[in-house]
């Protein structure tokens, strides 16, 4: 299975990948990485290092841990993870291409087997009709492959801005442990 087949374009509400326990996923992922000797690295800006941080609560994870990085502005996802000016331009920030860009990047940075790195609106302000609170995007390179879909978290009305960066972190771990288990 390849990365196209798991990494699919969008998310909503009603995706497997958005139901499960946070912890229980994390540890998984954090079992396997260390069982087949892999490594993982975290390129967030939303989240703002819960990724990591949900990485290294995981006994054993400073094996498979190679670096975690809070992107939140438009200049050290330029500077650190080398985001090209012109798609932050085009695009912005929360985007598609934002998140492949930061996965490619944080894959050169770390040399990590798995990158996981997220971008988008955790509210409760900053929201559009075009980019609602909620809109994120993960990306995630793996194998040398690089993936990135939309998580459409503003489907859950009820969620606050801690609420929509938990559920991203589930959905980027749930994502990771298929990736990693196909």
């Amino acid at each position: 299975m390849n990365i196209e087949q798991i990494i699919l374009p969008e998310f909503g509400k009603s995706s497997e990948i958005m139901t499960g326990s946070l912890d229980k996923t994390v540890q998984d992922v954090v079992q396997y990485l260390m069982e087949n000797r892999l490594t993982v690295a975290t390129g967030e800006s939303l989240t703002g290092g819960l990724l990591s941080e949900r990485i290294t609560s995981v006994s054993g994870a400073s094996q498979v841990i190679e670096l975690g990085v809070c992107t939140y502005s438009d200049r050290m996802k330029q500077h650190l993870l080398h985001v090209p000016s012109g798609i932050l331009a085009e695009h912005g920030a929360v985007s598609r291409q934002t998140a492949l860009a930061m996965a490619e990047g944080l894959m050169h940075l770390s040399g990590a087997d798995l990158c996981l790195t997220v971008t988008g609106l955790a509210g409760p302000g900053g929201g559009t009709a075009e980019l609602p609170v909620g809109t994120v995007y993960a990306g995630f390179a793996y194998q040398n492959r690089i993936a990135a879909t939309l998580l459409r978290l503003w489907e859950f009305p009820g969620l606050s801005r801690d609420g929509i960066r938990k559920m991203t972190a589930l959905c980027v771990f749930q994502l990771a442990k298929q990736l990693l288990l196909a």
